[in-house]
Order: structure tokens, then sequence, then C-alpha cells
């Protein structure tokens, strides 16, 4: 069995708290990714505390874990997973979020969306640490890939909403054909919060 106990699960739980005091103080786009960027790039800034449970490459798909939703569906936490040179399609997102490298590295490539074929635009090399910004405001149109072809990656977004129930679209990059899709989440259990019977591992 995956372990489901993580090493330092209070970074995680210090994160959630502080994102859920952010959403409650505003409720302006621009001012939830100011702050939020530099929260993500706190928690991803140290790589001691992601159980291994919500780790785990697919052979075949990249992997969407979800790691915490606020009860009203302000905001989701999930963990991205990418097997060497996998990739999602071109899609959207609705809603803004936050995507902060924890482990690897990834490419992020924009599209702007146009009657026929999506056209690139802004590309980014994303490594350890960095955190990129989307939503229908910046820029809703992206694809991500693990940029190492050797071992995985694996990323922490940060959506408005709870992005595994939320109806978005991939786009066919011959045509432009817009395809409605939920993409729900890899796991059936959270990470435990709560549980301080345990010892706090000491930091390295």
């Amino acid at each position: 069995m995956t372990d489901l106990t993580p090493s330092n699960l209070s970074r995680l739980r210090g994160f959630i708290g502080d994102f859920t005091r952010l959403v409650e103080r505003f409720d302006d786009e621009a001012a939830i990714l100011d702050s939020g960027r530099s929260l993500l790039a706190g928690l991803v800034a140290v790589d001691d505390w992601l159980p291994d449970a919500y780790a785990q490459p697919d052979p075949v798909h990249y992997r969407q874990y979800l790691l915490h939703c606020d009860p009203h569906e302000r905001f989701s936490v999930v963990s991205f997973v990418w097997g060497p040179g996998q990739r999602t399609p071109i899609h959207d997102h609705t809603v803004w979020g936050l995507v902060g490298v924890l482990r690897g590295a990834e490419h992020s490539q924009r599209y702007e969306l146009q009657d026929g074929p999506p056209i690139p635009s802004a590309a980014d090399f994303l490594p350890v640490g960095s955190v990129e910004a989307v939503s229908p405001r910046l820029g809703d149109v992206h694809a991500i890939s693990n940029a190492l072809t050797d071992r995985p990656s694996i990323s922490i977004h940060v959506y408005g909403g709870n992005i595994g129930a939320i109806r978005r679209s991939v786009f066919d990059p011959l045509t432009g054909k817009r395809k409605p899709f939920i993409s729900g989440y890899a796991n059936n259990a959270l990470p435990n919060l709560w549980d301080r019977s345990k010892p706090i591992p000491q930091a390295a």
C-alpha cells in the first residue's frame, strides 16, 4: 500500500490556512494572485511535505491529485504528476490558477484562440520553485508538459474553484474545435492534515 503519511504535512496545513485567510480577505482576482503567488512560492521552495501517495506517476497519463478543497469551493489545491515526456492537451481553466513547480521542470505553452487552429504565443520553461499564473483575464488557454525525459516532474496548482468539478474545454490543435470535459481527480482519499499524534519531523 502506498504511504499516505507525509514527512511534514504541517507545511501544507499552514499553506491552506494562509490561503483560506487570503480568499476571505480579498475577492479581487489580481490581489489573490499577487499574494497567492508568494504563498505558493513558499510552499514549493521546500520539498519535504508531499505524501508519496500523491506523487505517483502513471505510465500513460499525467495524474491530478486533490490535496484540499475549500468547504465553499473558493479554491482547491492539487498536485500534478507528469511522467517523462507527458503533457496535457490544449485546455482552458475558466477560473484563476497558480502553478508552482515542486520537482523537475515543465514547459508551459500558451495559445490564442481564433477561427481555426489555436495560435502558439508565449512559451515558458518552469524550473523548480517557479510560479505561473493563469486566468481568463491574463490568458487562460495553454498546454503543460514535463520538460524532462528521464524522470517525473510535479507541480502544485491552486485554482479559484473545485477544479476537478468545473466544466472546461480542450481544443483540437489542428482545427481549434472545442470539446467539453470535467477532469475529476486521480485519488479517492485526501491527506490527513489534522492528525498530530505522530512526532513532527525535524527540518534538515
